[in-house]
């Protein structure tokens, strides 16, 4: 079953997004994994847990949630944290669906 990837974003820097955003595919990539979406949020209609205000969303899908679970501690991955905090806060998490 695969697993998909949903990330919810509130874009800090765009300089450092656009650098995350070239270079964070070629890592997923290598745990055969695709990014499906990204987009821009337009409307929230509720938000009853509270969630921090968040603009941009991605949808990413691994053939697993071990190869997802491989990816987001890869090395390959670890090495854009800084680059990603600098870009965004971030919530992500694994869903099968």
């Amino acid at each position: 079953m695969s697993t998909k990837v949903i990330g919810l974003m509130q874009l800090l820097d765009l300089d450092s997004f656009e650098e995350y955003r070239g270079r964070v595919g070629q890592t997923v990539a290598l745990f055969q994994g695709k990014i499906l979406s990204r987009g821009t949020v337009t409307k929230v209609f509720w938000n009853e847990l509270g969630c921090e205000t968040f603009n941009t969303i991605v949808e990413l899908e691994f053939p697993s949630q071990a190869k997802a679970q491989e990816w987001s501690s890869s090395p390959e991955y670890q090495n854009l944290i800084a680059v990603r905090s600098r870009a965004m806060k971030l919530t992500l998490f694994a869903a099968e669906i």
